[in-house]
């Protein structure tokens, strides 16, 4: 599909005729798992939501590589945007998407209160593109193994996440523990070393060149 960037404003019936392929729903599951996220107008439901996602500038040719699959549903392109973080100035490259409806139904899916969720049909959306994504935006290269900081779910979402990687794609893994200098607890996926091949072998095709270090076991980036 096209690029609509730049394009005029569509109308309610056009709105509602757009729809997101398989493949498409499978990358933006993935961006949803790691660092995408969706934001409503406001609390109303009526209102449709849209996809956000932002990376560092280091990652731009990820964050482009991701645009240029859903540019189709987005009206401009990614921007730079800037902050600080523990003193230090830092920044990034972020898009959003239109509002769409197609968009909207994911929200329910992926929030819970406003605080994002595990889908309870993990299974189903957990693509090898999805977990491809997942992996690029939130997977840390280890010597052995890999971890996908999974910090932000709770311990019963992780548990659901976990279960999908080991039944569905027959990776062996574990929880690890990490416990912050604050002592708050968090809780991170490990993919053992053995099962890296095989991880590979389904989520390779789906990755942009930038991030393969990170299935490749080569540290030092992130």
């Amino acid at each position: 599909m096209s690029s609509t960037a730049g394009t005029k404003l569509i109308s309610k019936q056009e709105r509602n005729m757009v729809k997101l392929p398989s493949f498409i729903l499978g990358v933006i599951g993935g961006v949803l798992l790691s660092d995408g996220w969706l934001q409503l107008q406001s609390k109303n439901r009526s209102i449709n939501a849209c996809l956000h996602f932002k990376q560092s500038l280091a990652h731009s040719q990820y964050v482009w590589f991701v645009y240029n699959i859903i540019s189709h549903y987005c009206s401009s392109y990614p921007f730079l945007t800037s902050g600080t973080r523990a003193g230090v100035r830092f920044y990034g490259l972020e898009f959003f998407t239109r509002c769409l409806p197609c968009i909207t139904e994911l929200y329910p899916l992926f929030y819970i209160e406003s605080k994002k969720v595990i889908p309870h049909n993990i299974y189903e959306l957990l693509t090898p593109a999805a977990l491809a994504h997942l992996i690029m935006g939130d997977g840390t290269a280890l010597p052995q193994g890999l971890i996908i900081c999974t910090n932000s779910f709770s311990l019963p979402d992780i548990v659901r996440l976990m279960n999908v990687l080991m039944t569905r794609y027959s990776l062996e893994c574990s929880i690890h523990i990490k416990r912050r200098p604050s002592q708050k607890i968090e809780y991170l996926i490990y993919i053992k070393e053995c099962s890296m091949p095989h991880l590979r072998s389904i989520v390779a095709p789906y990755f942009h060149s930038s991030m393969v270090y990170k299935i490749n076991g080569k540290i030092g980036r992130r």
